[in-house]
Formats: C-alpha cells, sequence, structure tokens
C-alpha cells in the first residue's frame, strides 16, 4: 500500500467509515495473527490477542501521528500485547500431534520418509525454543527471520536503535542455540 493510500485511508478511519476500518484489518490481519501464533500456541487465544490488537488500533487511529508506516505502529501494538499476554501466563507446550492449517510445519503423511519426520521435530523444537525466549526477543526474531522484515522497520516499531536490535538479534541467536544444544545433550 502507497503512503498516499495508506494516509487516505487512516482519514477514512478516523471519520468513522467502518469499510474503511475493513480494509485497514483486511490488509494486516494475517501479519498480526502470524506473529501472535508464533507466540501463542493456542489458536483460539491467538485470535482473541489479534482482536485485541484490531481493537487498539480502533480505539488509536486518532492519536496515531502518522510519523512512521501504519505497519510498523500496529506491530507496536502486538508487540505491547503479547508482553501483557506474557506476564499473565506461562507458555503452554506445543504438541507434535498437533496440526495447524496456518502452521510451516511439513505435514505427514503415512509412508512419508524418516527424513520428513527429522524436519518436524526440528521445526518443533524450534517453535518451543522460540516461545522460551523473551518477548522483545521473539518478536525480533519471528519479525526478521521468519516474515522477513527489515531492522530499520524494527527498529522503528519497538522505538530501539538500530544497533539495539542488532545486539538483540544476536542475543536472540545466541540463546537459541544455547536452548536447542541443551536439547541435544
Amino acid at each position: 500500500m502507497s503512503a498516499t493510500t495508506e494516509q487516505q485511508l487512516i482519514e477514512r478511519c478516523r471519520r468513522g467509515d467502518d469499510e474503511a476500518f475493513r480494509e485497514l484489518v483486511d490488509e494486516h490481519k494475517r501479519l498480526v495473527f502470524v506473529l501472535i501464533a508464533r507466540s501463542v500456541s493456542d489458536l483460539a487465544r491467538a485470535d482473541e490477542l489479534s482482536q485485541e490488537v484490531f481493537l487498539r488500533v480502533h480505539r488509536g487511529l486518532p492519536y496515531f501521528r502518522g510519523e512512521s508506516r501504519l505497519s510498523t505502529w500496529i506491530y507496536r501494538i502486538v508487540s505491547n500485547v503479547l508482553a501483557e499476554e506474557r506476564k499473565g501466563r506461562k507458555p503452554a507446550a506445543i504438541s507434535l500431534d498437533e496440526t495447524r492449517p496456518d502452521s510451516d510445519l511439513p505435514r505427514l503423511e503415512l509412508g512419508a520418509e524418516d527424513r520428513a519426520f527429522g524436519d518436524l521435530e526440528l521445526a518443533d523444537r524450534l517453535q518451543k525454543a522460540i516461545a522460551a525466549l523473551p518477548v522483545p526477543y521473539q518478536l525480533l526474531v519471528n519479525g526478521h527471520y521468519l516474515d522477513g522484515l527489515r531492522y530499520e522497520d524494527l527498529a522503528e516499531s519497538l522505538q530501539m536503535p538500530m544497533g539495539t536490535v542488532k545486539t538483540h538479534l544476536h542475543r536472540a541467536k545466541r540463546l537459541l542455540r544455547r536452548l536447542l544444544e541443551g536439547e541435544l545433550r
């Protein structure tokens, strides 16, 4: 979405245009849900938290200054919602038996090669290790490595200096490595 189109959409939302808000939600709902679902294993809870994000977006639009892109501002709201969720709950275990339609995990079929099971097991271990990271590290790892967000966008949305984003990503990778290596022993 171009900056002009985005600004027009925001202005329409501010004037109370319900269709404009639906467009805004449609434009960003996948990113919001994926970010949350990677941190919260219960899909129903992830859906509730996604709705909470958009409620906050709706309430906050009159105060959105437009100094950053809308997606960056929404990413920051996701970060806040996940931090609040993490304070109130312990992370749930992720089951190997659980099959999610939006999951990036490979699906096993009868007669599948042993490698497919190894890939599934590795992906499950990685998801568990990412879920064990502090929320800011989770957001950075999920945003940069899994969703392809640039350092600049992460820095802007999380209101961190670029150097801090890079340092936190480096520390998150080190911590992930220790978590995964610790499992192997």
